[in-house]
């Protein structure tokens, strides 16, 4: 029997807060057990109704979602936290994610990505949508001329975040580099390494780097 995921939301637009709790509580393991409409008592409530993954808009009033979590930071965080945005301007992702939030989506995106999201944070991985991955990605590359993307063959049935990673390690990249070019933690970055090793049948990071240069990631 799945654990039940219980889920607090906090977005200014209650049409918004209604369209997600109903398509979150269609999820069999889902209970969205709250939602604020401002972020001012917001450690509270989801203190008290023992929260596990608070959906928080960057945009709330009184208190927006920085301040959210600058309060979570310091009082320690009663829950992990998914964080909607209109924007995914990489300042605002780089801060949230130093700040412990551990998941970041674009309201376009959220639709489609939010229930994946939480299941993902929920097993203590970070989450970001496709858009936000490409201005991550895209920040990396302005900061490092030699990262490339390419067409690799589907057969490998690598994600895009593996093959950031992958380029990245090739480029000598060590662990805590790579955590803090992608805001991941030091442990997601080992886990998507192991994965990776597998599933390119790959014995150590020598081959990684191989791999890398047979299929163009670095020049």
């Amino acid at each position: 029997m799945e654990t039940t995921i219980r889920i607090h939301l906090a977005d200014d637009h209650k049409v918004l807060i209604d369209g997600m709790r109903t398509l979150l509580n269609s999820i069999p393991n889902f209970n969205v057990v709250g939602f604020s409409l401002q972020g001012t008592t917001l450690y509270e409530e989801v203190s008290n109704n023992a929260t596990d993954i608070l959906v928080l808009d960057i945009s709330m009033p009184e208190k927006d979602g920085i301040e959210v979590l600058k309060e979570f930071s310091k009082k320690g965080f009663p829950c992990k936290v998914v964080v909607l945005s209109t924007y995914d301007d990489i300042k605002i992702i780089q801060e949230v994610m130093k700040l412990g939030a551990s998941g970041y989506l674009t309201k376009q995106c959220a639709g489609e990505n939010i229930v994946e999201a939480i299941q993902v944070v929920s097993t203590g991985e970070e989450y970001f949508c496709s858009q936000v991955r490409e201005t991550i990605f895209t920040s990396a590359t302005k900061k490092n001329p030699k990262l490339n993307k390419t067409s690799i063959s589907p057969d490998y049935q690598l994600s895009g975040r593996e093959i950031e990673i992958i380029t990245l390690i090739a480029l000598e990249y060590s662990g805590k580099e790579i955590s803090e070019k992608l805001f991941i933690s030091t442990n997601t970055v080992e886990t998507h390494r192991k994965n990776i090793l597998k599933k390119l049948k790959a014995k150590n990071t020598i081959s990684i780097v191989k791999f890398a240069l047979k299929n163009n990631l670095i020049n």
